[in-house]
């Protein structure tokens, strides 16, 4: 997890939110997902979205991942909108957590509840911010 990340100052703002929120209800000492989004959160640089490149993967961000040996399409979504039959992933799943702020091409290490598994972003297929959609 040593490679720097890119977020935008919204992406960034609104998921402080979404930690804060979670942590009234379950304590994030104990909630690993929290835990990996705050510490991915903090560790970020925060870009501009004109500074944005158009290869990081955002929220609302549709993306091929080869996730092991199985290569899927998923969007990032927050959590209200995660809808797994529709190949949309809760950032506060172990997967979206991992994949926020990498571009593609990426090779990310990540630790999920069966042991580590290894995703490659193949494929940016649509990120809001490189088409103008800034409030998505």
């Amino acid at each position: 997890m040593s490679r720097k990340i890119l977020i935008t100052k919204s992406d960034k703002h609104k998921l402080l939110e979404i930690i804060d929120k979670e942590a009234k209800y379950e304590d994030i000492k104990f909630n690993q997902s929290l835990k990996d989004l705050e510490a991915e959160v903090n560790r970020a640089d925060v870009t501009s979205l004109e500074q944005l490149p158009s290869d990081i993967i955002t929220m609302n961000t549709k993306v091929i991942l080869l996730v092991g040996d199985t290569e899927e399409e998923f969007s990032l979504v927050y959590p209200s909108e995660a809808n797994i039959s529709q190949n949309k992933i809760s950032i506060l799943s172990p997967i979206g957590t991992a994949i926020l702020g990498y571009c593609e091409g990426s090779i990310i290490e990540w630790k999920v509840p069966n042991g580590t598994v290894q995703i490659e972003v193949k494929k940016v297929l649509f990120q809001p911010e490189a088409r103008g959609f800034y409030e998505l």
